[in-house]
């Protein structure tokens, strides 16, 4: 393995743990050392790859959030016309993701945000404003096509994007519920609150 790979593997190796740990014992009670001795490294090997512990809890929001974005952002610049097929597409890919990188949990983002610095929670919620947006935009398309109910389309989008995110919360791999029948109760219950009675 060249020097190059094993970099970019220690430094996924930090993300990885310390996301467990700040979820575990909260980033406030988490210490660099920590983060260490869960990679098995000495608290100096960290510092080669993160300044202090802001960097690391920013790397892993904004690394998490960019991936979601990116993938939303292939489904609302694909040709897909359909209202109702575009919205739950958008639902499936976030909810794909979000359960199957389960690195971090919401609550880590939410408390994440007000440990974080002015500069880095503006580029977070930057991302968050634009996965907002995404959905919105899908939403609106559907009222203007006849299709969805004429309702509070921001108020939509928070509640789309809350039953995905705490899915982290209770989902397990050994529950009842599949990754895709998961997908398909949040996709139904969604479409259920937006298409017109008519169109169902």
């Amino acid at each position: 393995m060249s020097s190059q790979s094993k970099n970019k593997s220690r430094k996924e190796m930090i993300l990885a743990e310390s996301s467990v740990l700040f979820w575990q014992k909260g980033y406030s009670d988490t210490s660099m050392k920590d983060i260490a001795n869960a990679c098995g490294f000495r608290p100096a090997n960290i510092y080669n790859f993160f300044t202090n512990k802001e960097e690391v809890l920013f790397e892993i929001l904004f690394e998490e959030m960019s991936e979601i974005i990116s993938s939303l952002l292939i489904i609302e610049r694909s040709e897909m016309n359909d209202p109702v097929k575009k919205l739950s597409e958008l639902i499936a890919t976030h909810t794909r993701l979000t359960l199957s990188n389960r690195r971090s949990s919401v609550l880590l983002f939410d408390a994440g945000l007000n440990s974080l610095s002015p500069d880095n929670r503006k580029k977070i919620i930057s991302l968050r404003d634009e996965y907002d947006r995404i959905i919105a935009a899908a939403i609106r398309e559907g009222i203007e096509a006849g299709t969805f109910e004429n309702i509070d389309v921001k108020m939509a989008v928070f509640s789309i994007s809350s039953m995905i995110t705490r899915t982290r919360i209770w989902f397990s791999d050994k529950g009842r519920l599949s990754v895709d029948e998961v997908i398909n109760f949040i996709i139904q219950f969604a479409l259920n609150g937006l298409v017109k009675k008519e169109n169902k």
